[in-house]
């Protein structure tokens, strides 16, 4: 309600300072040659060179701008496929209106599409980070984010889980527009539909300006959002076809006219999803065979509505709202058979486990975000504030076949307050400062069988403040800088006929960093990074009410975790060559109290097992990367990948203490073929090398994908079309040893058909406005400095 009397007061402030003006002027755009009217050309009034309003001409070209005031101004006119016109005129007290013939002439090269964005390549080399433009590939097209991020270099998405990691550690914080989320990153996966994802950056060694949550960094997941100048939109439509089909769709549109732009996203996303495994446990008299199937029907609309005001050309305000509703319906059936001491070979159905389990998932969440920039005269002074709200409200129901029925509701807020301060110093030298308050509350409330069962209270408070200061001379760069936080965590979990547990924790840090650049010549660059970063524990990890369980096992938190810190170097070296760069990678990190899932022997029963978490000792792990977008041909083009790492870890599972050093390696090659102007075809292939943990190992992973695209409509519109996992070869597997000798292997739909159209519309071009940094959560200038 807050936002939308804003909006209204700023739109009619507007009115009432106009409506004093008495000048007018009007007039008809038409096409020089054909003397045919440009409908919808973009006109914008300047005054010595700045911006005092605009329109869009209308469905016969004419155009009328009242309330101007008495002075002379220079009229301007653009169109895609014309020259830009330019005329100047005067209003006075004698002529206070004026009409105008304006005569477009046509480029000399006419643009056939109005997708004007410059063709980027899929994935793009930053300094401080990787993007990856989601558009552009024709394989990520699918239904969630999840889908999306399973075909990004260096990242995975467990299919069983949507539990996210980056450069093989789940240790990585998951942010939407460059904010955090209440809503936990698994599930946050599945809400967000892949059609309403503009870019996704891998931020691996962010600076002291960002939050230092992550041991292998960030994944910001930026939605799309339009400033072309007029009306401009686009509609997505796909299926994928699997065991079930499930649809994705998008809208997308923005107005900008004048001191004005708004803009809107609308994505839904709907299906059933299919997922089936099993777990052999060979070890001596404890044999039995746990056969899982799993069936999710998912509803999910994400709406995305926003505005940004130039005041002038030193003033901003942007705000937008984010609502996301999402409904889930499960199903589960697991089954534990055990062998036949009678007869070797057979199952002993008198033994026999049945669980069945069906829910139903409600979650809505809602963010509201303001924020103010403003520009001083020097050039790159800056003043930003930002407050960002988020609230979460999810509510579970589920049925057992006991029977007994679970309810579970679980309300989170966040409120996030960001206060940056840029100052050029110098031509060379750069001062960064700031503040940050994150202010956070989980509330979870358990009925069991329609009885009070269990409720706990989680409240996380963070306050921060930050500086850097960068040097730049001749072909080097250089950022120092760090981040100091007071961070405090109170819970308190109370369950029937069990005492309270509480969880407590107060911390204060310093975390450094440190960037350097250096760049011999337009085709070299070298990076230098260091960072020190934290991984607290969450709430699902500190919560010792048990939060789900099988026949054989139970799930629950360890409250006695405490904080892992991680001090990471990373060097990186771009080349660019006549067929494309080439990016090489090295990191190194240092873990203390590494933060880890455990599995152990139920102490009240031996035939039980429980998934927790517990901190290891301190632990190494290190790794290269590489990686290149290559245009080989004017009809060949390829995108290669290939990271290893190697890890030393070590601690106690149980009693038993182990330690493991293994290395493991991924790869993916994403070859596009141009067979015309208008059709392009692409082949990927990835392969996940195997992982040796301290329980179990994972076996390797490999799938081929196919797809194609068709650009048709005179360059609005484009089908494209896939096939994913063509041998289906894509699942998980593993080996353990510890706490019993087990084998288990789970597939999901990911063998599957996909097919899509997106088309776009509009009348304007891309502008150059202010934007502000937070939005897409990146560093200013070079590397960040």
């Amino acid at each position: 309600m807050k936002t939308k009397l804003l909006v209204v007061f700023l739109l009619s402030f507007i009115g009432i300072a106009q409506a004093e003006n008495p000048g007018t002027i009007s007039g008809k755009v038409t096409n020089k040659t054909t003397k045919t009217p440009v409908l919808y050309a973009s006109i914008v009034i300047k005054e010595a060179g700045k911006i005092i309003t605009g329109i869009v001409a209308d469905d016969k070209g004419t155009f009328l701008i009242k309330n101007l005031e008495l002075k002379k101004y220079t009229l301007e006119v653009e169109f895609i496929g014309y020259k830009k016109f330019s005329t100047s005129f005067e209003l006075s007290p004698a002529k206070k209106t004026s009409t105008l013939e304006i005569l477009l002439e046509e480029e000399a090269t006419e643009l056939k599409s109005v997708d004007i964005v410059k063709e980027h390549s899929l994935i793009e080399q930053k300094t401080d980070r990787k993007i990856i433009n989601v558009g552009k590939d024709l394989l990520s097209a699918g239904a969630t984010a999840s889908e999306i991020l399973n075909n990004i270099p260096s990242v995975s998405v467990d299919p069983q889980t949507n539990a996210v990691s980056l450069r093989g550690n789940s240790n990585v914080r998951v942010f939407v527009d460059g904010k955090p989320s209440t809503v936990d990153a698994a599930q946050l996966l599945q809400q967000i539909p892949s059609t309403s994802i503009k870019q996704v950056e891998l931020i691996t060694n962010p600076s002291a300006k960002y939050n230092p949550e992550g041991m292998s960094g960030i994944i910001n997941i930026v939605l799309n959002k339009n400033a072309k100048i007029g009306f401009n939109g686009s509609i997505n439509s796909g299926v994928t076809f699997g065991k079930a089909p499930k649809t994705n769709s998008s809208f997308d549109m923005n107005y900008r006219s004048g001191k004005i732009n708004m803009y809107a996203n609308y994505g839904l996303t709907t299906g059933q999803y299919h997922n089936n495994g099993h777990i052999d446990t060979t070890e001596p008299n404890e044999e039995n065979l746990q056969d899982f199937n799993f069936k999710n029907e998912n509803l999910s609309h994400l709406a995305k509505i926003g505005l940004d005001f130039y005041l002038n050309d030193s003033n901003t305000i942007s705000i937008y709202t984010t609502q996301n509703i999402g409904d889930e319906n499960g199903s589960s059936k697991v089954i534990v058979d055990f062998p036949n001491t009678q007869k070797p070979g057979e199952i002993d159905l008198s033994k026999r486990i049945t669980q069945l389990f069906d829910s139903k998932n409600d979650n809505y969440t809602q963010t509201y975000n303001f924020d103010y920039k403003k520009k001083f005269k020097k050039e790159g002074h800056t003043l930003e504030f930002e407050s960002n709200y988020n609230n979460n409200d999810n509510r579970e129901n589920s049925v057992f076949s006991d029977p007994r029925t679970n309810d579970i509701s679980n309300k989170g807020e966040n409120v996030l307050l960001n206060l940056d301060y840029t100052n050029p110093l110098t031509e060379t030298i750069k001062l960064e400062a700031g503040l940050e308050t994150r202010i956070e509350n989980t509330k979870n409330n358990f009925l069991e069988n329609g009885a009070y069962n269990s409720n706990f209270n989680y409240e996380r408070n963070i306050y921060s403040a930050y500086t850097t200061i960068s040097k730049q001379w001749k072909k080097w760069n250089a950022q120092v800088g760090a981040r100091f936080e007071k961070y405090t965590a109170d819970a308190l979990f109370k369950k029937i006929n069990e005492a309270d547990g509480t969880f407590n924790d107060k911390l204060f840090t310093v975390y450094p960093s440190g960037f350097l650049n250096y760049t011999p010549n337009d085709n070299d660059s070298y990076n230098l990074s260091v960072s020190k970063r934290v991984d607290r524990p969450s709430i699902d990890q500190v919560n010792p009410i048990r939060e789900w369980s099988t026949p054989q096992i139970d799930s629950q938190g360890n409250p006695n975790l405490f904080p892992q810190f991680t001090n990471s170097v990373e060097l990186n070296y771009t080349r660019k060559t006549k067929i494309g760069s080439i990016t090489s990678g090295v990191f190194y990190r240092q873990i203390n109290d590494e933060i880890t899932r455990t599995l152990f022997e139920n102490p009240n029963d031996s035939e039980r097992l429980i998934l927790s978490y517990a901190n290891l000792n301190d632990n190494n792990a290190f790794g290269l990367e590489l990686s290149g977008n290559l245009d080989f041909t004017k009809w060949y083009s390829a995108n290669i990948s290939f990271d290893m790492y190697n890890k030393k870890t070590k601690g106690y599972i149980g009693t038993d203490y182990v330690e493991v050093d293994v290395t493991t390696f991924n790869s993916r090659i994403s070859n596009t073929f141009k067979a015309s102007k208008n059709l392009r075809f692409q082949l990927t292939g990835m392969y996940r090398g195997e992982d040796l943990g301290l329980q179990f190992l994972r076996k390797p992973m490999w799938k081929i994908d196919a797809g194609s695209s068709l650009t048709i409509l005179k360059g609005s519109g484009t089908i494209t079309a896939r096939v994913s996992d063509i041998f289906d070869s894509m699942h998980f597997a593993f080996d353990a040893t510890k706490p019993k000798a087990q084998t288990g292997e789970f597939h999901w739909e990911s063998q599957t058909a996909f097919v899509g159209f997106n088309y776009r519309f509009g009348t304007g071009k891309n502008k150059a406005i202010q934007r502000k940094e937070r939005d897409k959560n990146e560093t200013q200038g070079s590397g960040g400095f």
